[in-house]
């Protein structure tokens, strides 16, 4: 970009974790270096490490060590926090599943929408249905009201969005009325980097061969039904994740399922390579695993639903289970046969989600906006 261009600023709900959104963010970045990101709440230790070669501008909740160690604990705040976070730039790249679509700029917004919010408008899916969901869903309820109001204020203000799935293509139509292009999120895999244990799991992996989940641990992601279904297999799973399930998902595991947490990429490395199969049981917008998986190779065994129908090819790359239960996923698992898929098919399907196209799409859009 020459000193002619548009400023060009990243906004992002928080970044106190590691997912597919703050990978989403770091692919921003490497195509608008320049760009400060903006966001409601940074935690350091708790996000990717790369971040910290960003310029991060935070809004006043992170002076409250408490809620960037939990992020879901700021919901009554996070609203007006948004508002008041005023982002200078001509260009402001929101990614947003929430919250950054409501920053305050003078700019020009293209909102990269990962879905409209899940906690308003998929509730019970989000915090799971007919369990015990604790103060925090009483808590909801009672801002649910004022939280709609203000985010639909802040998505009709936006100058335009795209979704990141088809799914969540037709969720912006229905939520705000709105009709968008989808630009699908890239994986940003190098299978070329170096691999390195996984601390503990030395002997769990031994030659590979284990089946491989990798998600936040939250009651919609279905993890625990994956660690019941193996439970009494001969087949090892390997659930590397972080979030509220962590206590409880640890204290009910069999021994033939293990669970790490905060990895390293060259640790991530590690665990996809000698994989043999990706379980994905989850509801997801769009859902990186099975072409984080696909990078190297391997087929996944995932939910038909979500993002996963943009990126799974069945038969191909992947396979599909019709429910999220552990009685499925168990007999999909004791059915798998490696030999059935080829690696080097599904590495080809994986390339139409680069992170060279991605950022290609990126600029277009950018442009488009500078020229309307």
């Amino acid at each position: 970009m020459t000193r002619s261009d548009p400023v060009v600023a990243i906004a992002h709900d928080y970044l106190t974790q590691r997912g597919g959104a703050e990978r989403v963010v770091l692919a921003m970045h490497r195509t608008f270096p320049a760009a400060k990101i903006y966001t409601t709440l940074y935690d350091p230790e708790g996000t990717y490490p790369e971040f910290r070669e960003a310029n991060i501008v935070t809004s006043a909740l992170n002076r409250i060590p408490a809620l960037r160690r939990d992020h879901r604990a700021a919901l009554p705040f996070l609203a007006p926090a948004s508002s008041a976070l005023k982002v200078p730039a001509d260009i402001v790249l929101a990614s947003s599943s929430g919250w950054a679509h409501g920053f305050d700029t003078d700019g020009q917004m293209l909102v990269y929408c990962h879905s409209p919010a899940r906690w308003l408008y998929l509730t019970d899916q989000y915090l799971g249905a007919g369990r015990q969901r604790g103060a925090k869903a009483l808590a909801l309820a009672a801002l649910k009201p004022f939280l709609i109001r203000w985010d639909r204020r802040s998505a009709a203000m936006a100058d335009k969005y795209v979704a990141n799935s088809t799914i969540v293509q037709d969720r912006i139509r229905r939520v705000y009325g709105k009709t968008v292009d989808v630009v699908h999120p890239p994986h940003s895999v190098d299978i070329q980097g170096i691999r390195e244990p996984i601390p503990g799991l030395e002997d769990f992996i031994v030659g590979g061969g284990h089946f491989l989940t990798v998600s936040r641990l939250l009651p919609y992601k279905n993890v625990d039904q994956a660690v019941e279904a193996f439970r009494g297999l001969d087949d090892k799973l390997l659930v590397i994740g972080a979030g509220p399930m962590a206590e409880k998902l640890r204290a009910n595991m069999p021994d033939n399922v293990r669970l790490a947490s905060h990895l390293s990429d060259a640790q991530m490395r590690w665990a996809y390579a000698s994989a043999k199969a990706v379980i994905a049981p989850s509801y997801e917008d769009f859902g990186i695993t099975p072409l984080e998986g696909g990078a190297w190779g391997k087929p996944t065994i995932a939910l038909r639903a979500g993002g996963y129908l943009d990126t799974i090819v069945e038969g191909v790359t992947g396979q599909f289970i019709e429910e999220p239960t552990a009685a499925l996923i168990r007999q999909a698992v004791e059915s798998f046969r490696a030999e059935v898929w080829n690696a080097d098919v599904i590495r080809k399907h994986t390339e139409q989600f680069s992170e060279e196209r991605f950022r290609e799409r990126l600029r277009q859009e950018v442009l488009g906006l500078v020229r309307a």
